[in-house]
């Protein structure tokens, strides 16, 4: 199954922070990825905002350096395959997405690649998940048995 995982889901397997019921979310995504035949589609700015993030947490002191590398490790081993139309999807759709929903670039990037490609979304950005009810993205919620 093919879905567009948002950083904000990423993330929470290395902090493991956040609320109860975005950590129970956030790791049935991760056991999903982990036990199926998954393929997470991500825009192409996926790698450097993930970059972001977690050069920022280890100069801040929240993640080791090792910890960082372990986690990266992960993320190779998964089924991350970044999205070659993101760009070309840029100055227009997602530009549209951005202005009529009052999102982000980035995370109207995520919504621009999920409708293109009539995927559910991975996501616990609020703000994110009020522009795909808006849009008729469905919400990834597989359940892992």
């Amino acid at each position: 199954m093919r879905f567009v995982l948002d950083n904000s889901v990423t993330m929470r397997w290395l902090f493991a922070d956040g609320s109860a019921d975005d950590l129970a979310y956030a790791n049935r995504v991760l056991d999903f990825m982990e036990r199926e035949q998954a393929e997470a589609i991500v825009p192409s700015l996926w790698g450097l905002e993930a970059t972001n993030v977690i050069a920022k947490a280890e100069v801040r002191g929240i993640v080791t350096e090792a910890r960082s590398m372990e986690f990266v490790g992960l993320l190779k081993q998964m089924a991350i395959i970044p999205d070659a139309m993101t760009f070309e999807s840029s100055l227009s759709d997602t530009l549209q997405f951005a202005r009529r929903h009052g999102l982000s670039a980035y995370d109207a990037s995520y919504l621009e690649l999920a409708l293109r490609n009539g995927t559910p979304l991975a996501t616990l950005d609020e703000g994110l998940k009020k522009a795909m009810s808006q849009s008729g993205v469905d919400l990834f919620a597989h359940k892992v048995e």
